[in-house]
């Protein structure tokens, strides 16, 4: 590996774990902040076997997340917490591919597959050549 490469993937991986953290803040606050009925009819309609308390869960879940792919390596205090909110987020998102293949909906299949491919980057970058 060139040396120049180990800081052009640094910045990547902190552009991308910005940019997923802004995704799941919005996704997740949406799930927080809304009733399951406004969701359903707002877009989200895969949540409709879902229970009310769980789809509450997985919004603050998504909402921690997001703060851990960002706080702990910006503020240097338990810098292994990025790669494990991303593995926890790709919990999240593994789940959310298989509920909309299950429902034939190719589009949101497509941009969680992207969601994943990108929350693997960041696992595989902060657990491993690229940890802080």
């Amino acid at each position: 590996m060139a040396s120049s490469e180990g800081p052009h993937m640094n910045v990547a991986l902190w552009v991308t774990a910005g940019l997923l953290a802004a995704v799941f803040l919005v996704i997740g606050g949406i799930k927080l902040a809304r009733p399951k009925d406004q969701l359903l009819t707002n877009g989200m309609e895969a949540l409709e076997p879902l229970p009310p308390g769980l789809i509450k869960f997985i919004g603050a879940a998504e909402v921690l997340a997001a703060f851990g792919l960002v706080l702990p390596g910006l503020l240097d205090i338990a810098p292994v917490l990025v790669p494990l909110a991303a593995v926890g987020l790709l919990v999240i998102m593994v789940g959310a591919v298989v509920t909309h293949a299950l429902r034939r909906e190719v589009g949101p299949v497509l941009r969680n597959v992207v969601l994943v491919a990108l929350l693997v980057l960041v696992a595989w970058g902060r657990f491993g050549p690229y940890a802080f």
